[in-house]
């Protein structure tokens, strides 16, 4: 059950804070007319912006700007807002702040809680909550992608998606409950309305929905991408690559990279968070002190929590026996739960190395030593890419094989932005079809226990607009806005 909507007037700053060209207070509530008398002197014309000054108390000028008034029921919350647009600096905006809550002393007004703006809308039925979410998303996008995907789902796009779902699903429901009530009717009412073919299509439906949902959800949380080996194996210089920039100190003295170096850059739209991390060694070796020793227990940490593990191989090594080693022994500690993506680095230096060698031993080059770090070649079936950090030759590869790693297809036009508590929901919602597919197809299906699991299932996707959600869930998603919004 949603929580009982309120008329208790709110208000709050809802521009950023520091100086600005223009700053906005917003007030939303029911009967809120004192507040406009007493700040603007006078009434306003629903929706018309008029110039005019913010009195105090005693009626003189705070500072002059735009009033707009909304009447209920429409405006952003659904109730009546009035909106102070004046000059943005923070101390006009903290007297104009401090005035309304003394103007509408009488009215109970408040400050409001972050996202409650957003959360009246929601509660006033403007917005349902896949669109709250997006108005979120659409202000903290970090891609251009993900921006034009969020716009997408406030404008209603993702919802109407689930409402065809939830539409389809309620009818099937209808028809096995109808079958429940009526037992002794000659005619089968699931054979002849074929609930099996509309369940399978019911599948078929979500499966693309699900599909559409996890890229979406991909734009907005992006991928968490560690990079992680031994030492001196170009790390940094990866880092670096991807971004575009000297972000991470690169030097040929193992241990330089101590702590976790953080970038966001983005493939394709989205969001990628790079974390270049200590080299990985033996921490009780007497050669590392205790401040690498902090850095290697932090790489370990990330890369249990990584989406994608870039796991850096010194071409330039492949005949160190003892190299070769170590790093069977560290990818031996990889998670099996992530995915791990083998990167052979420094072919441009192995390239030179080579042909010096072949130089040396009348154009022929030596096979490697015995443990041989070369890429095995089920890695190079799967997920393994070969290039230079320092020339750029083979990153493009190693992009590709990032977003392939995570399941990214191309954006088509009209993604729609989501959130791994959508793609959790939709996932719930094809367990309990499976579930119910399973005792249909039974020789004597259990009429009540398909029933209860398209109940079940359509829980799960109204969850997701809002028809059917927690209060404690509501509180937390309204939570993460920002003050105003």
């Amino acid at each position: 059950m949603s929580p009982t909507p309120t008329s208790q007037p709110i208000v709050a700053i809802a521009t950023a804070l520091g100086r600005g060209a223009v700053g906005i207070v917003r007030v939303s509530g029911i009967g809120i007319t004192p507040i406009v008398q007493s700040l603007c002197g006078r009434g306003l014309q629903p929706r018309e912006a008029t110039y005019l000054p913010f009195q105090d108390a005693q009626g003189h000028a705070i500072d002059s700007g735009l009033a707009l008034f909304f009447p209920a029921p429409h405006s952003y919350t659904g109730e009546d807002v009035l909106e102070l647009q004046a000059h943005g600096g923070a101390v006009v905006m903290q007297l104009l702040l401090a005035r309304c809550l003394e103007a509408g002393k009488d009215l109970g007004i408040r400050i409001a809680r972050a996202g409650e703006f957003t959360e009246r809308a929601f509660l006033n039925d403007k917005l349902d909550l896949a669109q709250a979410e997006a108005v979120a998303d659409l202000i903290d996008a970090s891609t251009e992608a993900a921006a034009r995907s969020a716009s997408r789902s406030l404008s209603g796009e993702f919802s109407s998606t689930i409402h065809v779902l939830r539409d389809a699903l309620i009818h099937l429901r209808m028809l096995v409950e109808a079958t429940l009530d009526f037992p002794e009717e000659d005619i089968d009412f699931l054979q002849q309305a074929d609930a099996r073919g509309q369940l399978q299509k019911l599948q078929t439906q979500l499966a693309a929905v699900m599909q559409r949902t996890t890229q979406g959800a991909l734009l907005r949380e992006g991928i968490k991408l560690v990079i992680a080996g031994q030492p001196n194996a170009g790390k940094s210089s990866l880092l670096n690559a991807l971004a575009g920039a000297e972000l991470a100190i690169v030097t040929p003295i193992a241990g330089t990279t101590r702590d976790v170096v953080q970038q966001t850059i983005q493939i394709e739209g989205v969001p990628v968070h790079v974390l270049d991390t200590a080299g990985l060694r033996d921490s009780t070796a007497e050669q590392v002190d205790e401040v690498e020793k902090i850095g290697i227990e932090r790489a370990w940490q990330h890369i249990d929590s990584a989406d994608v593990i870039v796991f850096l191989h010194d071409l330039t090594k492949q005949g160190d026996a003892a190299h070769a080693k170590r790093d069977k022994a560290l990818q031996a500690r990889l998670p099996t739960s992530r995915t791990v993506i083998d990167v052979w680095n420094k072919a441009d230096v192995q390239s030179s190395m080579n042909a010096d060698a072949a130089a040396n031993n009348g154009g022929r080059v030596q096979g490697a030593a015995s443990g041989d770090s070369s890429p095995d070649p089920h890695w190079l079936a799967t997920r393994s890419v070969k290039l230079s950090a320092k020339t750029g030759v083979g990153l493009a590869d190693l992009r590709q094989a990032i977003l392939k790693a995570v399941g990214w297809q191309a954006a088509p036009e009209g993604l729609f932005i989501a959130r791994q508590r959508h793609v959790h929901a939709l996932q719930g919602v094809g367990e309990h079809l499976e579930l119910a597919r399973e005792h249909l197809e039974s020789k004597a299906p259990a009429l009540e226990v398909i029933a209860e699991e398209l109940r079940l299932a359509l829980n799960d996707l109204s969850s997701i607009t809002g028809e059917f959600t927690p209060d404690d869930l509501l509180g937390e998603i309204f939570s993460k806005f920002c003050i105003g919004k």
